[in-house]
């Protein structure tokens, strides 16, 4: 697996509103290998891609390649579906039928269902104050005690078992994306929404449902395959999830667009409103407070009052955004089948 420079993306015409950001460069991984997780590590100044065949880990101040994980080096798998970084400095990487591998200073551990894992399949992570460290997979979630290392599994106290993704709130609460809806757990206390207490957008254009939605399940989907075909929805799929700096939740969903909760009530936001895609399977916030929104039709920045959207014409390698990830330095990068691409000023 490589990653290769492509030329430098000259000025074109911009949206509207776009603040002189545009596609700076960007950089291929292959043809066929995607992009699913994006994750910066500030302490480094660092960028962790995780791919289908791989990691890298990316210098963010000359964008160039330092060091990349395969099965060789001591992946369990080489496609990495998420990127955790935790206090200790440890780097997890989540990978599609192959545990957890664990990674600091040269050495690797990998965790399986045997030492106490939920399941093969991982997909997120997030940690909390006092060090405990959340994972989510195919069969529920794992906590990780922050002091002894033991594994806990929590199922049936989620609204589903296929978690996709977690965020960790100013309260210290824990959110989680699943297949089924969001759930959330307040050190106490487990509650949860589905779409008929208001997430995600109705089904205005009538869209046939169905539950065959890009990753789910093992028996019904090939990973490596995207969103092709018809559009379809399933509102309760959420694929990602953060917690917003003005304490605010945000959740993507399947056919039902970005959803915010206000701690009262769930609202969305669809192509209607100018989001790219209604299909959302990233999330991220900058600085200033904007939301970025990877979908099925490009990536969308959203400040509060407009959005801002960017597809292949614009510079990206692709129109399937699965990850997305912001820079200290402010820049954007965007995780698509292909590669990756650079945002800034």
């Amino acid at each position: 697996m490589t990653l290769r420079r492509c030329a430098l993306l000259m000025a074109f015409v911009l949206p509207l509103g776009v603040h002189a950001q545009r596609v700076k460069e960007s950089f291929e991984v292959g043809p066929s290998v995607y992009v699913r997780a994006l994750t910066v590590e500030p302490a480094r100044n660092a960028l962790w891609v995780g791919t289908s065949a791989g990691v890298h880990e990316v210098d963010l101040a000359s964008t160039k390649v330092r060091r990349t994980f395969t099965r060789k080096e001591g992946l369990a798998n080489e496609y990495v579906f998420a990127i955790g970084l935790d206090r200790r400095g440890q780097k997890w990487f989540g990978t599609n039928a192959g545990g957890v591998s664990r990674y600091k200073d040269g050495q690797w551990k990998t965790f399986f269902p045997m030492h106490g894992l939920a399941d093969y399949w991982i997909y997120s992570f997030a940690e909390q104050k006092n060090g405990d460290f959340w994972i989510g997979t195919w069969a529920g979630v794992n906590k990780v005690d922050g002091k002894t290392g033991r594994f806990s599994t929590y199922v049936k106290e989620l609204i589903n078992e296929w978690v996709y993704g977690i965020a960790v709130d100013a309260q210290d609460r824990v959110w989680f994306g699943t297949e089924g809806g969001v759930s959330l757990f307040d050190g106490k206390r487990w509650k949860s929404w589905t779409h008929k207490d208001g997430l995600g957008a109705p089904n205005d254009d009538q869209l046939p449902f169905s539950a065959n939605t890009g990753l789910g399940t093992r028996s019904r989907h090939d990973l490596s395959v995207s969103a092709q075909g018809p559009a379809t929805y399933n509102p309760n799929y959420v694929f990602c999830i953060l917690a917003a700096a003005d304490g605010s939740i945000w959740a993507g969903t399947w056919g039902g667009g970005a959803s915010r909760w206000d701690g009262k009530a769930w609202s969305n936001l669809t192509m209607k409103q100018g989001l790219a895609g209604n299909i959302v399977y990233s999330v991220a916030q900058d600085k200033s407070g904007a939301l970025w929104f990877g979908t099925n039709r490009g990536l969308s920045r959203w400040d509060g009052k407009a959005f801002t959207n960017w597809g292949v014409a614009e510079g990206l390698l692709d129109q399937n955004v699965y990850a997305v990830a912001v820079a200290p330095d402010g820049d954007v990068w965007v995780g698509t089948r292909k590669g990756v691409a650079r945002i800034g000023r």
